[in-house]
């Protein structure tokens, strides 16, 4: 059923109707909360009333999502025969999908990892870092959603053949999500006290300066990452996947590895922290790699075939020219 809830509103997005899935989510998002309060408080229903909530909203949303998708495909008028299935179009799929899944398995295999790393510190460590990821999560959370807009920019520019498009797309993405970070860095780095005491309660002790260090250390590298995920989608919309999770999984394999390798050493849990950067500023560098060599050769493929269809007509010219000279002296 989760799968069911997200295919319809990522099946809108390449529709260009970003604005049905949207309203979706929010309508769902809210309707959840009054249903849970309504489930729990009012049918006494417990743990199971907000379960049977989150269901049927999804539900609603699921299928408000489909009405639309098929109302939208439906407008659109072909020829001929509608094929219902393709297994051509299902393998072009998934060369996209798997390594997409293989990527968020690997990662929650890589969180369950740190996190057994970090249960080892005590619980004011424990209760700090489950704090302070949920805000490092809504952050890269939102860099996702934008790369995800990125890839399917990209490859609606690269399917009409306007691959300059793809490479001015890359800039507006950067510069939007480093302007996202800006009030993102200073909110988490001089103020996340404040935010972190939304899921704590003691002001002052080693679980809050734990959440505190963990943020100082990773939010001035939200530039890094923001950049990474932008590039990423170009790499996804291109179909460029090995590529794509080459430079994940060096990322997510070096966080782990390095957390393990530091949190032994006399930095403790701050070791773990720092893997982070690490992981990051080494993934976006081989990211921006596979980008700038992939834009490079797109962009350069339609002048080599420009300078083979002018080679090709400098030589039928000359053959016209030659063959003209012949007639002339027959």
């Amino acid at each position: 059923m989760c799968s069911s809830t997200t295919l319809p509103p990522a099946s809108s997005l390449p529709l260009a109707t970003a604005r049905p899935p949207l309203y979706f989510l929010a309508v769902s998002s809210l309707s959840n909360i009054g249903v849970d309060i309504l489930f729990v408080a009012g049918f006494k229903m417990g743990i199971a009333g907000v379960a049977w909530a989150t269901f049927l909203c999804q539900d609603v949303s699921c299928v408000l999502a489909m009405v639309v998708v098929f109302r939208r495909i439906r407008a659109f008028h072909t020829e001929g025969h509608v094929q219902l299935f393709s297994w051509n179009m299902l393998g072009k799929v998934a060369v996209v999908a798997v390594p997409s899944i293989l990527q968020q398995s690997f990662v929650s295999v890589g969180n369950i990892i740190l996190q057994s790393i970090i249960n080892t510190f005590g619980a004011s460590v424990i209760a700090g870092y489950s704090a302070a990821v949920k805000l490092n999560n809504m952050v890269i959370t939102s860099f996702t959603t934008l790369g995800n807009g990125i890839s399917n920019y990209t490859s609606q520019n690269m399917g009409a053949g306007k691959m300059d498009r793809v490479k001015e797309g890359f800039g507006a993405g950067r510069n939007l999500v480093w302007l996202l970070c800006v009030p993102l860095v200073v909110l988490y780095f001089f103020f996340g006290r404040f935010l972190l005491l939304l899921f704590m309660n003691d002001p002052q002790g080693p679980a809050i300066d734990t959440g505190m260090l963990f943020l100082r250390i990773l939010s001035p590298f939200y530039f890094v990452v923001s950049a990474k995920l932008v590039a990423d989608g170009i790499l996804r919309g291109c179909g460029l996947m090995v590529r794509f999770m080459i430079a994940t999984f060096t990322d997510l394999i070096l966080r782990v590895g390095i957390a393990a390798v530091l949190s032994a050493t006399a930095l403790g849990s701050t070791g773990i922290w720092m893997a982070w950067p690490v992981g990051w500023c080494i993934g976006t560098a081989l990211s921006m790699v596979f980008y700038v060599t992939a834009i490079r050769k797109a962009l350069a493929e339609p002048v080599a075939v420009a300078e083979a269809e002018g080679q090709a007509a400098e030589t039928r010219a000359e053959a016209e020219f030659a063959a003209d000279a012949e007639m002339e002296t027959l």
